[in-house]
């Protein structure tokens, strides 16, 4: 849109051509070369002719803005020149394309790159056609391919964005269509009675017997029967959910598993089932199985430094515990492994809706918001008809469960914490390689086995169970007791390893007693004051 001084500024000419009156208006601001393409226009002439106009009186007329103006009564003659370069436009224009052609082929060397990649080509054919390549090993040579295209990709940009450094693998979910059975265990009462406290050793089951035990949890609390379950399906969707967790040292099915068992014996040893519906117990189990489905072994705050693929795609918001729901999901998406098909599809979307606020729950990053959210509740009255105040204790319940391994004998516990650690160092030495921040708690040359564990059940294990003991004054005895013994003894292990510690660097600093005496030997028999005695006998007495 204009404004009014593009109208001021206009100028406008009467021009004859070829006995045809026609008017050419332009601004004052126009070049000549501008004024000499409205002529050629208006004359019909091409782009390299020459216009020249000529006064009533035969006088050329100079084309530029500043040329008089005239009427109708008197305009400009308008003449005509065609150049002989009119006719030859398309060969000056291929002249110029072909000269530009040239100048790019010199430049960016297209020729001898076309005749490499052609080379090339010709070469892998023929690497082909002699050693007859299976199907098998042309995928690998595409994946080959796209592994450099990658790499090229990334030295362009100057970033390596190569999958091995998100800290996690993209892989296709995990799921058995033939699924081979896998033995029926049958427990005896003992077996049964033991599944349910906070003491049992979850060391010594192998992974079809962990299957059999999660399997008679949910028979047992009677969700197959209040879900619907179809047995099989459900031996199903544990296996898969099996197949994908990790071999981490920490995070693996045998976590999974220990978590379920902790969630389990709290079912029981707070009698959940007459204070929450049977929905809410089962949404309860059903996300400790699933709340660290393929981990990868790194946790958030590398996801969110590496700028991983994860932290990319959940906007650093809990990367791994929405990763895990996202796992889950996709499991029982499949027919196959849905062990809620049979429910109705609002119910479906409340169970969904539970699991995710309960995985997403067990990011430590939320640890003091839901712990002190809680708190809250207790000292004010607890409500269990109040869903709020239910959702709030069940995602106090899974954080106990997922990091309950202290409240187990400490046979059983310690383990646990060399896996943690060593899943820890994996990290730091990784961040190291990296150039990423490492914390303190996670490296081999500052931690050690007390420190890591003293504070983490002194500030964050006996205060939140604590807050579950107001609710529930059974668990003191069998969860907070071992607790405090949990920390007695890291505190015990911890003074010992310093008195090492201060006795090595005494030893260290401190001269031996036979170095002691020869010096002070040699001190004395060496002294000016002392040679008129060096017969008599020398006592040297060591301080």
């Amino acid at each position: 849109m204009g404004n009014g001084a593009s109208y001021d500024s206009a100028k406008t000419i009467h021009v004859d051509v070829s006995g045809k009156l026609q008017k050419i208006v332009f601004s004052r601001h126009c070049s000549s070369r501008d004024i000499q393409d409205l002529l050629q226009s208006a004359a019909g002439a091409g782009r390299w002719a020459n216009i020249s106009l000529q006064d009533g009186n035969g006088g050329l007329v100079s084309v530029a803005p500043t040329m008089p103006i005239n009427t109708a009564n008197n305009p400009y003659k308008v003449i005509v020149q065609e150049s002989r370069q009119t006719h030859g436009d398309d060969e000056v224009i291929q002249a110029v394309l072909t000269q530009v052609a040239e100048q790019f082929n010199k430049a960016f060397k297209v020729t001898e790159l076309k005749d490499e990649v052609s080379r090339r080509l010709t070469a892998i054919e023929k690497r082909m056609e002699m050693e007859g390549l299976k199907a098998v090993e042309i995928e690998k040579c595409k994946q080959e391919l796209s592994n450099i295209k990658d790499q090229l990709l990334a030295v362009k940009n100057n970033a390596d964005t190569s999958s091995t450094d998100y800290g996690i693998d993209e892989k296709k979910l995990s799921i058995k269509r033939d699924i081979p059975k896998y033995p029926k265990y049958t427990l005896s009462q003992e077996t049964i009675e033991y599944l349910k406290r906070p003491t049992f050793d979850i060391w010594h089951w192998e992974s079809n017997e962990m299957l059999s035990l999660l399997e008679h949890m949910y028979h047992e609390l009677g969700l197959v029967q209040e879900f619907n379950m179809n047995p099989i399906v459900l031996k199903r969707w544990l296996l898969c959910v099996q197949e994908n967790y990790r071999n981490n040292p920490f995070h693996n099915f045998r976590h999974c598993f220990c978590v379920s068992q902790m969630m389990y014996g709290m079912i029981n040893l707070c009698d959940l089932q007459s204070k929450m519906s049977q929905f809410d117990i089962g949404v309860l189990l059903t996300a400790a199985v699933c709340h660290d489905l393929d981990h990868p072994g790194y946790n958030n705050t590398y996801q969110i430094n590496a700028r991983t693929e994860l932290a990319v795609r959940y906007n650093d918001i809990s990367p791994l515990e929405n990763h895990h729901c996202a796992v889950a999901f996709q499991i029982l998406s499949q027919p196959e492994c849905n062990i809620f098909s049979n429910i109705d599809i609002d119910l479906f979307k409340r169970i969904r809706q539970g699991m995710i606020m309960l995985i997403l729950a067990t990011d430590m990053a939320r640890h003091s918001e839901i712990v002190d959210s809680f708190k809250s509740k207790v000292e004010n009255g607890f409500d269990f008809s109040n869903e709020d105040h239910l959702n709030s204790l069940k995602m106090v319940l899974i954080k106990c469960c997922d990091i309950s391994n202290e409240v187990r004998p400490m046979e059983i516990s310690e383990p646990w914490v060399d896996c943690l650690l060593e899943e820890y160092f994996m990290q730091s030495d990784r961040e190291k390689s990296e150039g990423l921040p490492v914390a303190p708690f996670m490296d081999r040359d500052k931690v050690t086995k007390p420190t890591a564990q003293i504070g983490f059940i002194k500030f964050v294990l006996i205060p939140m169970f604590d807050a579950v003991c107001k609710l529930f004054p059974q668990i003191e005895e069998v969860m907070v007791k071992p607790l405090r013994e949990a920390q007695e003894h890291y505190e015990e292990m911890k003074l010992r390893e310093d008195e090492r510690t201060t006795d090595s660097v005494a030893r260290a600093q401190t001269p031996s007693s036979a170095h002691k005496k020869l010096r002070m030997k040699f001190l004395i028999t060496s002294s000016p004051l002392l040679q008129k005695k060096r017969k008599e006998p020398l006592a040297v007495k060591e301080k």
